[in-house]
């Protein structure tokens, strides 16, 4: 059982916290690279418990400062975009990307006080339609060089949501692969899409065919390779490889396309302690994505209505499509689900109250590799899978599988067999 100790460790993410201070060794997303192209207004961000604000100046250069200005505290998100910087609009004070302040129009022509002042600041960069920061000490790490980073535009997608608790638990919920049986479960086949080596059956019918999967895992130099082996006749087994990736970011089975052509990735980013910003990295290495249809797609988040689907409205869950439709009633959307789940837990889960069972073993090995990193960071070492060396800086060993296969074939071997026969793009 996790002690209330343990417990405030690994959720509190502040500056300061042990957790803060190991999440701030990563390069983590902040924003969508289209909420800050050219002659976007600026975009406010709260991450890690820190209010900043990112922009692009004139050059196109990214910046991410402290949102309120150095001078008087004014609100810097509200600034104009100009003179090559973000100048505050209380008193003209005017800092670059990199938090310089160039000017303060209102001192003596003489006056040297600008060159005293600088606004925090950290380091940006962008890929595959995010923009990522690090918030760290010392120099930035290498970003990981994960397969959707090197992507064309065409083949990935962004979105980007608030959930409303605490990051761990969201973060917990991707790499649990029991609850797909449950949580996820359509009563009519709604995932059309045939699972290779299958006889043209479609996932569900496998995750609500066989609702105890055996579960197995490793660890990896990236965080947890997950599997999950569900029963698919006398001499077949149906395996569905996920991944945890250090420190907030699971790699799973999701709506890229085909299954097999590619898969999806999700960050539960702190936004503080009681909210955390979810994005969703959709990636297709085959064929482009058909984006239309996935923002179509998106639209479960919300009821008939129009409205979001949250906890104050209950999710519009409806008992007629209980009996009908899905198990949830909460409509078809897999992340209004997860958020039922994950927030109706409170802000932070009290994890003194859970009872784990045999089925949460991935869980437990999740928490453990937490709390090791956490314990690295502290004792001054490099937590797992903060890449220096461009050596290491290589990721094809985190693969995505959903397939059926022979029992003869060792589970473990598809992830191996699938990076040794990636598909190539059309």
């Amino acid at each position: 059982m996790t002690t209330r100790e343990e417990n405030q460790i690994l959720t509190r993410t502040g500056p300061g916290t042990p957790a803060g201070a190991w999440m701030r060794r990563y390069w983590q997303p902040v924003a969508l690279s289209e909420e800050v192209g050219p002659g976007s207004r600026p975009v406010p961000v709260r991450i890690l418990n820190e209010d900043l604000v990112l922009f692009r100046d004139e050059d196109g250069r990214l910046g991410l400062i402290q949102r309120n200005c150095p001078h008087r505290c004014s609100d810097l998100s509200f600034g104009r975009l100009e003179d090559g910087g973000l100048r505050c609009l209380y008193h003209g004070w005017l800092f670059d990307v990199n938090g310089n302040c160039l000017e303060q129009p209102a001192e003596p022509p003489e006056s040297k006080f600008k060159d005293e002042i600088k606004a925090v600041s950290y380091p940006v960069c962008e890929a595959a339609g995010m923009v990522f920061a690090y918030l760290g000490a010392g120099e930035p790490p290498l970003l990981p060089d994960y397969e959707p980073f090197r992507a064309p535009e065409a083949h990935v997608l962004a979105k980007r949501s608030v959930i409303n608790c605490n990051y761990l638990q969201a973060l917990e919920g991707g790499y649990d692969p029991v609850h797909l049986s449950y949580l996820h479960r359509p009563l009519k086949r709604k995932d059309s899409r045939a699972i290779p080596g299958s006889d043209n059956k479609s996932a569900d019918s496998y995750y609500t065919g066989d609702r105890r999967p055996q579960l197995d895992f490793e660890r990896t130099d990236y965080g947890i390779r997950i599997y999950s082996v569900r029963a698919s006749g006398e001499d077949k087994q149906y395996v569905r490889t996920t991944n945890f990736i250090m420190p907030d970011i699971v790699a799973i089975v999701g709506q890229e396309g085909r299954i097999g052509e590619g898969y999806q990735m999700h960050w539960h980013v702190p936004i503080d302690d009681h909210h955390n910003m979810r994005y969703d990295l959709v990636f297709n290495r085959v064929r482009p994505l058909d984006k239309e249809r996935h923002r179509a797609r998106w639209a479960a988040d919300f009821a008939p209505t129009g409205e979001r689907r949250t906890f104050e409205n209950r999710y519009f869950q409806d008992p007629e499509l209980m009996r009908s439709s899905n198990f949830t009633g909460m409509g078809d959307s897999f992340q209004v689900h997860d958020a039922f789940a994950t927030e109706s837990m409170g802000p932070i889960q009290d994890r003194t109250q859970e009872h784990l069972a045999t089925s949460d073993r991935i869980i437990v090995q999740a928490r453990r590799l937490i709390q090791e990193a956490i314990k690295d960071t502290e004792a001054g070492k490099e937590p797992l899978h903060v890449i220096r060396d461009p050596a290491r800086q290589d990721c094809t060993n985190i693969v995505v599988t959903s397939e059926v296969i022979s029992k003869d074939v060792p589970y473990k071997d598809l992830w191996k067999i699938k990076a040794a026969k990636p598909q190539a793009a059309e």
